[in-house]
């Protein structure tokens, strides 16, 4: 670590009493034993400390101030016994460092922002704090969430906790990490063309992108207003569960309840599209997943999205992304005061992404979208990938499509820029390869581990759903869940 280490019936998955290791609970489990007087809030939250200072090696805080989250611990503790049930009480939770958290430093993974510390929450923080959880610390990430692998100039690599060596994805590279190594139960992070699903896929955790707007977005540095949404990582979808109806209010009890088999589902993967680019190993592991669903009893169809789709998903989504880049940042700076303009954050990066922010983001550089190439991906290919997609949700009737959510698994460190996938040398935008598509027109997405390679790393199973079906999609990929962990 660089800097200092300073109501809704959730007990469906009562905790063990006299469990040796508190840091294995998750989210659902700790609230439960917490609310229950099973586990003291101060004793959870300090066998996390434990946990986080044996794992400092994995980088993926910027900041812990263990003084302030044992405070408010003890604080969750006294509510507790003073009869306050809220649903996360004394859950400690992570936060992406892309997040403004009242009272907390907060950086956006940049050197020159490293002591700023905001006088607000941003409104996902709040919601989580309000339903009685604690900021346990700022996670580490790519700059300015603009990157795939976990790299961060200001603040250094973030580690797979699989294997020290490779690379945890990105941009949320510290929340996925801090949740897979057992530091937090959960983990606040976001995403705009895959910065939560790559890096849980990569990590072997539950990563969920909500519908884009679904959940508030104040408060958090943004790359594309079009694009970005916040979300979180956690160890089941369960777990998802809780966030998601903190966040959103969204209570609807149907998603909660669990059934272990897939009669009378139907679901999609497009091939074509999905597995053009693949390892034999991570292909393998998703033909053998969708063997699975068969047999719980799911339909799985065969879908064609057009030889021309991933081409619309990358001509919408990219000239979006950096077209929008420079005002939505340059606006946030503004609307929030924080004491840096657009032009010292561009010089405070690393040179590597100084660079393309001049080629791309600024107005004047070689490579800048131009208007009209952005109202094009904006009024043209969007609405066209959106009918492709509705087709195969309502002319087919696929609750969701499936396919690997990264082509291959945690590529090296030292080889994080140019790899290999399928035989091909590829760069690190290749693991959005299948992300990206959800991304380019909002559709909510949620990664599944569904088992680890020869080597011992996560391989992870996109479910990508209709736009505002969030919390059927989450109940779906419960039930999903249950029958690959059988």
């Amino acid at each position: 670590m660089n800097e200092k280490i300073a109501g809704t019936d959730v007990s469906s998955r009562s905790a063990p009493t006299g469990a040796t290791d508190l840091s294995t609970l998750g989210l659902v489990e700790a609230a439960s034993a917490i609310r229950r007087g099973e586990v003291t809030s101060e004793s959870y939250t300090l066998a996390l400390l434990q946990r986080a200072r044996e794992h400092a090696d994995l980088n993926a805080f910027i900041s812990i101030d263990e003084a302030k989250v044992l405070a408010a611990a003890r604080d969750a503790d006294k509510a507790r016994a003073a009869g306050v049930t809220s649903p996360l009480l004394g859950v400690p939770i992570g936060v992406k460092d892309s997040y403004l958290t009242k009272g907390l430093a907060t950086s956006f993974g940049v050197s020159a922002l490293r002591h700023f510390v905001p006088k607000e929450d941003a409104d996902a923080v709040r919601a989580i704090k309000d339903a009685g959880a604690l900021v346990f610390g700022k996670n580490n990430l790519v700059e300015m969430s603009f990157g795939l692998t976990g790299a961060n100039g200001s603040f250094g690599q973030v580690e797979n906790p699989h294997a020290h060596d490779r690379v945890p994805g990105g941009s949320s590279s510290g929340s996925a990490a801090s949740v897979g190594a057992n530091i937090v139960p959960a983990s606040l992070g976001g995403d705009t063309v895959g910065s939560i699903r790559v890096p849980a896929s990569l990590v072997g955790v539950v990563g969920f992108k909500p519908t884009t707007g679904r959940w508030p977005r104040n408060g958090v540095a943004p790359v594309s207003h079009t694009l970005d949404t916040t979300g979180v990582f956690a160890r089941s979808v369960e777990d998802i569960q809780l966030v998601d109806q903190v966040v959103t209010g969204d209570g609807s009890e149907e998603s909660f309840k669990l059934v272990h088999d897939l009669r009378g589902t139907r679901l999609a993967y497009a091939p074509r599209h999905s597995l053009d680019l693949v390892d034999a190993e991570v292909e393998a592991r998703f033909r053998e997943s969708l063997r699975q669903l068969r047999d719980a009893g799911a339909e799985v169809i065969e879908v064609d999205l057009g030889d021309d789709y991933g081409s619309l998903v990358h001509s919408a989504t990219w000239p979006i992304f950096f077209h929008e880049t420079m005002g939505a940042l340059t606006e946030f700076l503004r609307s929030h005061q924080i004491p840096a303009t657009f032009d010292e954050i561009h010089q405070a990066l690393s040179p590597e992404l100084q660079e393309i922010w001049g080629y791309m983001v600024l107005p004047g550089g070689g490579g800048a979208i131009s208007r009209e190439t952005y109202q094009t991906a904006l009024s043209i290919t969007r609405p066209e990938i959106q009918r492709r997609l509705d087709k195969v949700f309502a002319a087919q009737g696929a609750m969701a499509i499936l396919q690997p959510a990264t082509p291959c698994t945690a590529p090296l460190i030292d080889q994080q820029k140019k790899f290999v996938i399928g035989g091909k040398e590829v760069t690190d935008l290749s693991l959005a390869i299948n992300t990206v598509s959800a991304s380019s027109v909002g559709l909510p997405g949620i990664n599944l581990p569904i088992g680890l390679s020869g080597n011992g790393l996560p391989i992870g199973l996109e479910l990508d759903g209709p736009l505002q079906s969030d919390r059927a999609m989450l109940s779906l990929a419960r039930r999903v869940e249950a029958v690959l962990n059988l």
